[in-house]
């Protein structure tokens, strides 16, 4: 029987196949189906510290501001009792999950401020979080903005939150990082327990008709994988860290050779929610089986057997395979060369 624990973050984990933030943990029922269908363990949607402003903000307009030039309306919109916060509803939801979940529950949060980051990532940990993904979603779209400013904010909200937390901490990475193994080495050194690579940031569209800038979702392609499967390949070994691939995870091929360039765990989300939770196990038990034949006895004697550092041909995983790629492409039949 091949061994399938993996270690994520500090956690042991069954096998290495986790959902991701999606719709599916945002209820219990659907959580539940997750473990049941094999999952090891889940993370949840982001806790976004904006939606609780824009919502403080409109409380306070509606219920608090009514009587502004209109005394005859003091009592138009009385101030219920209690309201159930969207922050009190995440923080109700985490509490649920970890009474009837078994596998560990890993929360998300989507900070704007540095207050912010400290305030909400302690209510998660006392919450119950087993660990903390920090979602920075940052777009450096100001020309006056160095690199090297981007790179400090991530280090900065690290730093505070891990002196005023005790759970793991996760950052997630962008694509974006001109020297990721660079900056990934800069984030273990400020604390962080582990990276996810890579974030994927939702592009906005144009509207043809209205010439309107309008949000756009798209579920991620196998296409994304090799990007994440490369530069995971090229950390393993450089970082101590534990190493989580997320985006484009949608055949089992994928999931294997993650693992292979040394992936801890492989993040689920698009695949589950085009083809149902039943997809998860699937994917687990075509991971078993070609484990068996290759005569593979754990995960962690596959771990990053073809990482850079493992490879054949390391240079395979830089500038050298470039001319060889290009050189490789066969135009269709008719098409013309």
């Amino acid at each position: 029987m091949v061994d399938l624990t993996t270690h994520y973050l500090g956690l042991r984990l069954a096998h290495p196949l986790v959902p991701s933030a999606s719709p599916l943990s945002k209820n219990l029922d659907s959580a539940r189906q997750l473990e049941d269908a094999g999952a090891s363990a889940l993370v949840m949607p982001s806790l976004f510290e904006e939606k609780i402003e824009a919502e403080q903000q409109q409380m306070e307009r509606f219920f608090y501001g009514q009587a502004i030039g209109y005394g005859e309306a003091d009592s138009f919109h009385p101030v219920p009792d209690h309201i159930l916060t969207y922050q009190e509803q995440y923080l109700e939801h985490l509490q649920k999950l970890k009474a009837n979940l078994q596998i560990p529950v890993i929360a998300s949060l989507n900070g704007t401020s540095l207050g912010g980051w400290i305030e909400y990532g302690q209510a998660l940990e006392q919450a119950g979080a087993d660990a903390l993904e920090l979602n920075i979603y940052h777009l450096a779209a100001n020309s006056e903005e160095s690199s090297g400013s981007v790179e400090r904010l991530y280090l900065d909200i690290l730093q505070e939150l891990k002196g005023k937390v005790s759970i793991p901490l996760a950052m997630k990475l962008s694509p974006q990082f001109s020297s990721p193994i660079n900056f990934a080495q800069r984030l273990q050194a400020a604390g962080a327990d582990g990276i996810a690579i890579f974030n994927r940031f939702y592009q906005p569209d144009i509207d043809l008709e209205t010439l309107q800038v309008v949000p756009k979702l798209e579920l991620s392609t196998a296409a994304e994988a090799l990007l994440r499967i490369r530069w995971t390949a090229l950390m393993f070994g450089r970082v101590k860290m534990s190493l989580a691939v997320t985006g484009g995870f949608h055949q089992t091929p994928d999931v294997l050779k993650a693992l292979l360039a040394g992936a801890d765990v492989v993040h689920l989300c698009s695949v589950l929610l085009e083809h149902g939770v039943g997809r998860l196990t699937e994917i687990l038990n075509e991971m078993r089986q070609w484990l068996e034949e290759h005569e593979y006895q754990s995960i962690s004697q596959l771990k990053g057997s073809v990482s850079q550092q493992h490879a054949i041909d390391p240079s395979a995983y830089e500038r050298a395979n470039y001319v060889q790629v290009l050189d490789s492409y066969t135009p269709a039949s008719g098409v013309l060369r």
